[in-house]
């Protein structure tokens, strides 16, 4: 039995209990015997006939009316929409289990992904706080301070400078935020009668100081080498380096002034003498002759 909805002429709708018709295999001319058996499910309600015209351009005579209601055939409009709705339906539990199938193999991929894969240690420092490493004496050999105009730049290149002062095995302190610097300016836009109306403008200087203590000297110069090769646009630097020596420091002049008077002394045998002088010899031996050694006579 099949369940639909039929509309009358009238525009009313009535829900009928309307049994499908079973054509046997005979030839299509020879329709099937009804059938006798009654249901038992509910009580079969007799649709109204359909009025016909009772002239037809066909025939003269007018069609018969069928009186049994098993030959009756469902309404095509409304037995496609039911098959619309099932297959929508359907669609939408193949969709739902397509998604559930996706997100639990994705989950299960990312899962495999961090157990058993890993990124390099390089990498996962990107997402980490910068590394540092502890200074055993404490001892100040290089002061970097960064200035810059804009606050991003600037926390970039100090995350970057920390970052390789780590690798090159140098203890740093910072980045320490230092007051700014503000400047203003005060400049008539005309002149003349104008000149009272003026425009101020202001620039503001944005520091940070970051300090590295216990270095060598080489990886020190080393270090700044690295950031002035990669240094970032609009942030500027200005370093102060210290060099710590032995307490044997005046030994090691004394033990190097030789060396020192050969490169120093040809310069200064010509000091106090033009560069056009063509005169061979140096002051010394103008001075000890004879010409000036002689006594004036006032």
């Amino acid at each position: 039995m099949f369940l639909g909805t039929t509309r009358s002429l009238v525009g009313a709708s009535k829900r009928l209990w309307t049994p499908i018709s079973i054509r046997s295999l005979s030839t299509p001319n020879q329709p099937s015997a009804p059938s006798t058996k009654t249901s038992t499910t509910a009580p079969q309600i007799k649709a109204e006939p359909t009025p016909t015209s009772a002239t037809s351009p066909t025939s003269a005579t007018p069609m018969p009316v069928k009186e049994s209601a098993a030959f009756e055939k469902p309404p095509v409009k409304e037995w496609l929409v039911e098959l619309w709705r099932s297959l929508t339906t359907l669609f939408n539990v193949l969709v739902l289990i397509i998604f559930l199938f996706l997100e639990y193999s994705r989950s299960d991929r990312l899962a495999d992904l961090e157990k058993n894969a890993r990124l390099p240690r390089s990498v996962q420092a990107l997402y980490l706080r910068p590394l540092r490493r502890k200074a055993e004496h404490g001892l100040p050999v290089c002061d970097l301070q960064l200035r810059s105009y804009s606050a991003e730049n600037l926390e970039f290149f100090a995350d970057f400078a920390i970052r390789a002062a780590y690798y090159l095995k140098l203890p740093v302190s910072g980045p320490v935020p230092l007051p700014r610097i503000t400047q203003r300016w005060t400049v008539i836009r005309s002149n003349f009668v104008h000149k009272k109306s003026k425009e101020n403008f202001e620039r503001i200087t944005l520091r940070r100081l970051i300090q590295i203590k216990d270095g060598h000297p080489e990886a020190v110069q080393a270090w700044l080498a690295f950031l002035r090769k990669h240094a970032f646009y609009g942030v500027g630097m200005k370093a102060n380096v210290w060099e710590h020596e032995s307490l044997d420091a005046g030994k090691a002049l004394d033990a190097s002034l030789p060396e020192i008077q050969k490169t120093v002394g040809p310069h200064l045998a010509q000091f106090g003498q033009r560069e056009d002088n063509k005169r061979p010899g140096t002051i010394f031996d103008a001075l000890d002759n004879a010409r000036y050694a002689e006594p004036k006579n006032l």
